[in-house]
């Protein structure tokens, strides 16, 4: 899996870093994503797939890496 996320979207929510913190963080100035694992293993999958799909802004991309 690989993980992208588009800085420009993202409204500061936080939800991603509640569902996957080992694969987001925040900034502390303004609360937007960072992005800590571009390439989570596999435990960390269906966290990263929940944050994506939980992320108002849909500012995380994820794609399968072939």
């Amino acid at each position: 899996m690989k993980v992208t996320i588009d800085e420009e979207k993202c409204c500061g929510a936080g939800t991603c870093v509640m569902v996957a913190p080992e694969v987001f963080d925040q900034r502390d100035e303004d609360g937007v994503v960072v992005l800590l694992d571009a390439a989570p293993p596999a435990e960390l999958h269906d966290g990263a797939r929940e944050a994506a799909n939980m992320c108002p802004a849909a500012a995380i991309a994820l794609s399968e890496e072939s």
